[in-house]
């Protein structure tokens, strides 16, 4: 089954890794190149995108799109970790805020935001993981970073439980939201169960069930043409094909269709039959000094042919 190539949208369980996950999907199709597109925490569940064969090269195109989650947030006390696993600070407060009030806060916590990163998290200070430093008893400085949550919204309030569901840009915490929404109700919060529904094009509904490898999990890949379909695409014949396996440019006569009239970020070429050969950069498309102009050309940047 070394042959097996696209991503593999799996329902992380609460518990393993997202290396773990990737284990279990290595395992399960009988290969060894396989890697997430962007990590959960171990207590979260939900979609875990595993790239499958060639498609690890696209990893870093795939993740990047916008998140969805079910939250469970618990006020009363935050904790060291922005989580459940963490210890708290403090005594509970009790908790006495009605539905209107945790809705206000997080209208107030939506939109473009400057969020300090959780002490336990990956971001990088000085070059060490906060997470690192943290364990070794290291306060540092935590610099906020811009991140935009689109919407927090209140499903259920429950005593000092909320359950929301969050839309927002990656780099965002969800475990940060839940420790801010307690700071601007003046109870302190913490998360304690995560759910993402989805990240960039996938979703739960195209999921495999994490806790339960198979051999059929093959048959769940989406291929590698129907990867991406929001990047514009040109379509190119066997001579284009040719020089994309070879890594060189495109030039217009070598497309049969979608060359573009102008410069954009990044276009997937595609065959006759929409396979996708890899994803190409636009070149030469400003012109040229008078008298020296440059012809535009399509230079793959990866490329997906054997």
């Amino acid at each position: 089954m070394n042959d097996l190539h696209g991503v593999l949208v799996v329902d992380k369980p609460p518990g393993p890794t997202s290396h773990d996950v990737v284990d279990r999907v290595r395992r399960a199709l009988s290969t060894r190149r396989a890697g997430h597109t962007g990590t959960l925490d171990p207590f979260a569940s939900g979609v875990l995108p595993v790239c499958v064969g060639k498609a690890t090269r696209l990893a870093r195109f795939l993740g990047g799109g916008e998140k969805a989650y079910r939250a469970t947030i618990r006020l009363g006390f935050a904790t060291t970790t922005d989580d459940l696993r963490g210890q708290a600070l403090g005594p509970a407060r009790p908790v006495d805020v009605g539905r209107e009030a945790v809705e206000r806060a997080c209208r107030r916590l939506t939109g473009t935001l400057r969020q300090v990163p959780p002490a336990y998290s990956a971001r990088r200070v000085a070059g060490r993981r906060l997470y690192e430093l943290a364990r070794r008893g290291v306060e540092v400085e935590r610099e906020a970073a811009e991140v935009v949550v689109h919407s927090f919204t209140v499903v259920r309030v429950e005593g000092e439980h909320v359950e929301a569901e969050v839309t927002c840009s990656p780099g965002t915490y969800v475990r940060a939201l839940a420790r801010d929404l307690g700071a601007e109700l003046g109870t302190g919060g913490h998360l304690t169960a995560l759910r993402r529904t989805r990240t960039g094009e996938f979703t739960l509904d195209e999921s495999v069930d994490g806790s339960s490898p198979s051999p059929a999990w093959a048959l769940r890949l989406r291929p590698l043409g129907a990867l991406l379909l929001d990047v514009p695409g040109v379509t190119v014949g066997p001579d284009g094909a040719a020089a994309v396996s070879h890594g060189r440019d495109l030039t217009r006569r070598l497309v049969l269709a979608g060359f573009p009239a102008g410069p954009q970020e990044r276009f997937r070429v595609v065959d006759e039959s929409g396979g996708l050969l890899a994803l190409a950069v636009p070149r030469g498309f400003g012109g040229g000094a008078p008298g020296l102009e440059v012809e535009p050309v399509l230079h793959p940047e990866i490329v997906l042919m054997d």
